[in-house]
């Protein structure tokens, strides 16, 4: 699937970028991120895809009931090994799906919509190439890194630059 090679790719590149990070750089606060770590966005992506994979059984996606699993923040490895795990189950049927969630600050209505497991691949992907921009800024304030051409750009932003240069 098409879908899954393109999350493949950005996933092949957060992982390349983490495996040249320390533990410590992993888990070090980025002022240039409000405080907040490396390994925190890394977390953020993988527990997205995971509640995506959980909804896919039951039919019900809910981003807001994430786990925040500490270990995902704090454990490159662990990080690495779950975006392979993630990046291998996504080869499932499409199917319609109900994405739920309180999305007002001032309300506890829980609102649902309909919508698709390829449809979420896409909204994960999109959302994580965002992160990716995030991280990026993140790991310049840490360290010289090698990043990969289009890290934490969109596909259509690399295709728009792309016919500019010609």
């Amino acid at each position: 699937m098409q879908l899954q090679h393109a999350v493949n790719n950005v996933f092949t590149q957060l992982s390349l970028s983490l495996d040249q990070l320390t533990p410590e750089q992993y888990i070090q606060p980025c002022a240039n991120l409000s405080d907040s770590t490396i390994g925190q966005h890394v977390r953020h992506i993988i527990e997205m895809f995971q509640c995506l994979e959980n909804g896919y059984n039951t039919g019900v996606v809910n981003y807001e009931n994430r786990k925040r699993d500490r270990a995902i923040e704090t454990d490159k490895y662990l990080a690495i090994d779950l975006l392979g795990t993630i990046s291998r189950d996504l080869q499932r049927d499409d199917r319609s799906l109900v994405l739920e969630g309180v999305y007002d600050d001032d309300s506890t209505e829980l609102m649902q919509f309909k919508t698709n497991y390829y449809r979420e691949i896409v909204y994960n992907l999109e959302h994580t190439i965002h992160h990716m921009a995030l991280i990026r800024v993140g790991l310049k304030e840490l360290k010289d890194l090698e990043l990969p051409e289009g890290f934490g750009l969109a596909s259509a932003t690399i295709k728009y630059k792309k016919s500019c240069a010609q």
